[in-house]
């Protein structure tokens, strides 16, 4: 991701325990490769995250500080994004009660009505200097709405917007592209690019051939092997019937582990090159599938088939369950006994 940005910063994204993957166990490694910058969701993951990197590394907290974790947030030199007027008056507030001038991200709205300054806001700072007097903004940022389809014109109207926006308040580096802003264009790597999705292998679009590799293979155990007669019926409900004589297996992964019901329809696990159809509904903690295709000598109980591998990974099961890889890494529970590769042991 950083050869591709050139010249601007490339940060790594590791809220969420970085995409459900285990930040203590990928922050290292992202930061072996050179990540500097890393932004986490809130103040509690920045301050659990600080035990994995190097005093040298920098932590962004993208939904800012509450007024009661100001503290908390500086004091652990975490560098907070101010959302709103009502986050800067709060952090004004505090670095005058503090007598020290404050490091801060300043986030605007530049289309997608979610986080950051409107219009408006941006104009009222711009007209009244004093507002950010005590705040050193050492980056200026916004996000894209539609940066999954390059071709949108929203995409090049919100980079217009944040560079028109910026040039009314002080100068300091400008970011606006995350994971899939970064593939749209040059223009859009300014000064710093925010990838977290991609770098866990999710698609930056469903326009091009994903050009990043899967991070993460899935396995789960079978449980237990049957022969089913033609008419037979499997799971809840009893919505899925034997149309003949076929052989299922019931794997050790459900719902509670990631596996959402209504990928059912077209799901599939695999095993040696095979696809294993998932038959029926799944369950909290179990699903079916179909191993016909096997030999019965094939699968034995305790056998592991995968779930995510090189050939099936976190888009096509967003695709089955009709979602976003983002929401399938993030959706995959604690139960899975988790085996890092290539990864510096934790101290």
């Amino acid at each position: 991701m950083a050869e591709k940005v050139g010249n601007a910063t490339c940060a790594a994204v590791v809220k969420a325990d970085a995409y459900g993957l285990g930040a203590a166990h990928v922050a290292p490694v992202l930061e072996q490769a050179g990540a500097r910058e890393f932004f986490v969701a809130h103040v509690d993951e920045g301050l659990a995250l600080k035990a994995f990197v190097s005093p040298q590394a920098r932590i962004t907290v993208l939904h800012g500080a509450r007024p009661n974790a100001l503290k908390d947030c500086t004091a652990a030199g975490l560098r907070p994004v101010l959302n709103s007027l009502e986050q800067v008056a709060q952090l004004q507030a505090f670095a005058r009660q503090t007598g020290q001038t404050q490091d801060a991200v300043l986030q605007l709205d530049t289309g997608m009505s979610r986080f950051g300054l409107s219009g408006q806001d941006v104009k009222r700072l711009a007209d009244t200097p004093s507002l950010l007097e005590g705040i050193s903004l050492s980056l200026i940022m916004s996000h894209l709405a539609c940066a999954d389809t390059p071709d949108n014109d929203a995409n090049a109207q919100q980079l217009e917007r944040l560079v028109a926006y910026a040039a009314l308040l002080p100068k300091a580096p400008l970011s606006l592209a995350a994971s899939s802003g970064i593939f749209i264009g040059d223009a859009f790597h300014r000064n710093l690019v925010r990838p977290g999705a991609a770098l866990y292998g999710v698609a930056p679009n469903q326009t091009r051939p994903n050009p990043l590799r899967p991070v993460v293979r899935l396995q789960a155990h079978v449980l237990q092997t049957r022969t089913l007669s033609k008419g037979d019926r499997v799971g809840y409900g009893l919505s899925w019937q034997a149309e003949g004589p076929c052989r299922v297996a019931t794997l050790a992964t459900g719902y509670a582990d990631g596996f959402a019901r209504q990928g059912a329809a077209t799901g599939c696990a695999w095993f040696n090159g095979h696809r294993l159809p998932i038959l029926g509904r799944i369950s909290m903690d179990s699903m079916t599938v179909d191993v016909s295709a096997l030999s019965e000598e094939a699968l034995a109980a305790d056998t592991l088939v995968d779930l995510l591998n090189d050939q099936y990974g976190v888009d096509d099961v967003a695709a089955a369950e009709g979602t976003i890889g983002y929401e399938v890494l993030t959706s995959l529970g604690r139960r899975y006994h988790r085996v890092y590769q290539n990864t510096p042991p934790l101290s």
